[in-house]
């Protein structure tokens, strides 16, 4: 196995169902929460998160950086993931300089519809007026 290329184990789609910091009744505000671990365009979607993620395979599992947006304010971060016995993936997702929360997620098939770039700080004001 290549070094640098995800596990198969871990490889592709993970739909996110829980978080430890963030309630769950807005897990879905963007569509459904989604982490993808292929190491080729990889995103993020959780709450108001959209995010780019650059991961990387580790000797107990994958972690990875992010950087986009929640709402429109640029934010980036870590994390990393672990496969439990279960089947589910156990992680853990850390702003820079802000919060941090563990979150469940399981196996799950490609979006059918893209996950939406992170918007710019810019959209921001363009859209209020």
């Amino acid at each position: 196995m290549d070094l640098d290329s995800i596990p198969p184990e871990y490889h592709g789609w993970w739909r996110i169902t829980e978080t430890s910091q963030w309630s769950s009744k807005f897990l879905d505000s963007l569509g459904p929460a989604m982490l993808s671990l292929t190491g080729q365009a990889d995103r993020l979607r959780m709450h108001c998160l959209l995010a780019y993620v650059n991961c990387k395979p580790t000797k107990t599992g994958v972690s990875f950086t992010w950087e986009g947006a929640w709402e429109y304010d640029p934010m980036s971060g870590s994390g990393r993931v672990t496969l439990g016995k279960d089947g589910r993936l156990k992680g853990s997702l850390r702003i820079q300089a802000g919060d941090s929360s563990t979150f469940v997620a399981v196996r799950a098939e490609e979006p059918d519809e893209p996950i939406a770039e992170p918007p710019s700080y810019r959209e921001k004001w363009r859209r209020r007026w």
